[in-house]
């Protein structure tokens, strides 16, 4: 008998007196907490309790998946409404989560493919939880965003799983297999996808003959934490301690979240609830969570903007190649055939092949020893790998990703000889991190079919793709190229051409910024241990030797030629010295710094005097004396002026889609949003006023019109 029947739930009675609450949110693929299924679920349960001749109750999902959590999307709403009004919208899930737990009859959840955050908080408050083994995503991620659990996570995983688990779930914010959370005791049996719903049957029909003490479990959740004074006082220091270092201080949720369940141990449910509400409610008011959320927001709007370029691809990338193996040749090898799409790797020499091949088979065996993959799966992987010195079935592959050296006259050589062997509608992308597409385009008869396609190095790890459309390149070539960089499980962002595309022409601002402080006779070392402290996972001199001092010097002339009036430099940089010297950075093992290898084989860097003892002849003979604050904007002033521009002339299309080229593309700091967010906080005028103290150093330091305006108008990149 159909009792409810709403867009986001549904409540039936079975003839055995069992009621089954159905999740399936109309119009989604996922099933999500928005304020529609709380609603509704606020009626359900009303007709639940007034119900007479009900003897247990199943939750089951009419989807694939059960619950991704609540809807991040109406956070922004909910969070700019202050502290009470957090607490408030917190309270309306929370009654109905202690409802739920309340209910006169026990309370069994069926848990399919994902159960994270408020999904998971949801599934606590029930008596027990049976997961199929298809449930590959069970955890509260909410630190991950800058905020806790606050639909009784903190309350409910410590009473039900121990404090240990408890701190490690939510302050890691990882995502668990079903067979993960059976060994953490957060679920009570796992079994196989077509058992489920028989499984959890069984288990409610046993709660109903009274084999299972169901009462007795919502006594321990609904209790204190059964830990004495010295117990929890050690637990909980210890975890902070730990966690905080772990976390660092940019990163003040996890933290927070133990100290709402240390503020919670010695109180019942209720009283334990408003502990963790009114730390949710402080997280969530930090900058820190508004630009965690905001950076979730701008995914979403990044990955609807893939999706919908490939729809207008006219074909799926069934077989794809590239050209040039080595180390990044075989680093775009490796990623496309671990996701699936078959690739041809071609190379002049055999030693390319050679390198491409031991590239991927590196990244391949550190799976295998992490235990990512068996191998078997990564022969499977090899085998998508075609390594050929010839052109022989490329007239088959629907799109070829040309990786030669960064030399234009090169690369419009191999493409124009790539073109002749290739089907008419093949797609042909260069994979340039500098030199001009509608330049290299020139080279080939049909450059309409024609782009750039952009990784970043380690293509393995870094996710962005920027897809570049030169002035002849069609819809269609640019739809491809996007559906590959999907296929490759990649973050694809559309950028029209200039020099340096946009990471890079905004990177070297920010690296000038570098160049001009070191001339004015500031430590290196210094601006390196500030802009990692600022956030960035390494300061600029570190980044410089990371991405190697002879890429930086070309990319530098590159930046130069195409904007004389700003990246034009009028006197000689430590990078020049540095580059003169031989010193290249990691790929020597010298640059700004010394390079030792480590114990696990990595190289570590170390101060390097004979670094210090080259730049004396270039620096200022009197150290500026400069503030910490200043150096920082002195650094991030270029960068964000030039991000504007480029905003304002159509190179990138949105705010967010700039901010998270950076933050996928540079190592932005994520708990910053980007550099348009960071604007934001600090105030278009604030910023404005930061740029103009530094005006005489160097037109870099000019805000465009369009960020003036902002300023003028009082207005923010994101509403």
């Amino acid at each position: 008998m159909l009792m409810f029947q709403g867009k986001a739930l549904s409540l039936t009675k079975h003839s055995d007196g069992i009621a089954e609450l159905i999740f399936d949110l109309q119009g989604e693929s996922v099933n999500k907490f928005n304020l529609l299924a709380v609603s509704e679920l606020d009626q359900i349960l009303t007709l639940l309790e007034q119900a007479k001749d009900i003897k247990g109750l199943l939750v089951t999902s009419a989807k694939d998946v059960f619950i991704v959590g609540a809807d991040i999307m109406e956070f922004g709403a909910v969070f700019a409404a202050g502290p009470e009004q957090i607490i408030g919208h917190l309270a309306n899930n929370n009654r109905n989560n202690c409802r739920l737990e309340d209910l006169p009859f026990p309370t069994v959840v069926a848990i399919n493919g994902i159960a994270l955050g408020g999904g998971l908080e949801f599934c606590l408050s029930c008596d027990y939880r049976i997961a199929s083994t298809a449930a590959s995503k069970i955890g509260l991620p909410e630190t991950k965003l800058g905020i806790i659990p606050g639909w009784g996570g903190t309350v409910r995983l410590p009473r039900v799983a121990g404090l240990d688990t408890a701190v490690e779930w939510i302050a890691a914010g990882k995502e668990n297999t079903a067979e993960q959370a059976l060994t953490a005791r957060v679920v009570d049996a796992v079994v196989e996808p077509a058992k489920l719903r028989d499984a959890a049957l069984h288990t409610l029909n046993q709660a109903i003959a009274g084999k299972f003490d169901y009462k007795a479990r919502r006594e321990q959740k609904k209790g204190p934490l059964k830990l004495n004074f010295i117990e929890s006082m050690m637990a909980f220091e210890t975890s902070k301690a730990f966690v905080g270092g772990q976390a660092g201080r940019n990163y003040p949720a996890p933290v927070s979240a133990i100290k709402a369940m240390q503020k919670a141990a010695d109180k019942g449910r209720d009283e334990a609830l408003q502990a963790e509400a009114e730390n949710f409610a402080k997280m969530a008011q930090t900058p820190v969570a508004q630009s965690l959320v905001g950076i979730f927001v701008n995914e979403q709007l990044l990955t609807k903007k893939a999706k919908s370029w490939e729809k207008k691809a006219d074909k799926k990338i069934a077989r794809a190649a590239v050209l040039g193996a080595g180390i990044m040749g075989g680093g775009i090898a490796y990623q496309s055939a671990l996701k699936g799409t078959a690739i041809k790797m071609k190379d002049i020499a055999q030693a390319g092949i050679d390198l491409g091949l031991s590239e991927a088979n590196k990244l391949l065996s550190k799976r295998v020893e992490r235990k990512k993959m068996t191998a078997a799966e990564m022969g499977d992987v090899l085998n998508r790998i075609e390594p050929t010195l010839v052109y022989d079935g490329f007239d088959k592959v629907d799109i070829v990703v040309e990786a030669v050296v960064e030399n234009p006259k090169v690369k419009q050589s191999v493409l124009a000889e790539a073109e002749t062997k290739v089907s008419a509608d093949t797609v042909l992308a260069s994979n340039t991190s500098t030199i001009s597409i509608t330049y290299l385009a020139e080279a080939l008869q049909r450059p309409e079919n024609f782009c750039g396609m952009h990784f970043f190095n380690p293509v393995h790890m870094m996710p962005l793709v920027e897809v570049i459309r030169g002035a002849k390149t069609s819809d269609n070539a640019v739809a491809r190229t996007v559906a590959y960089a999907n296929a490759m499980g990649k973050k694809a962002i559309v950028v029209k051409d200039c020099p340096g595309f946009l990471v890079n022409r905004v990177l070297f601002p920010y690296l000038a910024g570098f160049a001009m402080l070191v001339r004015d006779g500031v430590d290196y070392q210094r601006i390196d241990k500030l802009m990692e402290t600022w956030g960035w996972p390494m300061g600029p001199a570190y980044l410089l030797d990371v991405v190697g001092i002879d890429t930086a010097v070309h990319a530098e002339k590159v930046m130069a030629d195409g904007f004389p009036d700003r990246m034009k430099r009028d006197f000689k940089s430590c990078t020049d010295v540095m580059f003169a010297a031989g010193r290249l950075g990691q790929k020597n093992s010298k640059g700004f710094y010394n390079y030792e290898l480590d114990k696990k084989g990595k190289p570590a860097k170390v101060a390097s005097p004979e670094a210090l003892e080259l730049l004396k002849p270039i620096v200022a003979a009197t150290p500026l004396e400069i503030s910490d604050d200043d150096i920082i904007a002195r650094m991030m002033v270029p960068m964000a002026t030039e991000l504007a521009r480029c905003l304002e002339e159509g190179i990138v299309e949105t705010a967010a889609e700039a901010d998270m080229a950076l933050v996928y593309g540079t190592g932005f700091p994520p708990f910053r949003g980007g550099v348009f967010r960071w604007i934001d906080f600090i105030g278009a005028q604030t910023f404005i006023d930061m740029a103009a103290k530094f005006s005489s150093l160097s037109a870099l330091y000019e805000p465009p019109a369009s960020l003036k305006a902002k300023a003028a108008n009082n207005q923010r990149f994101y509403g």
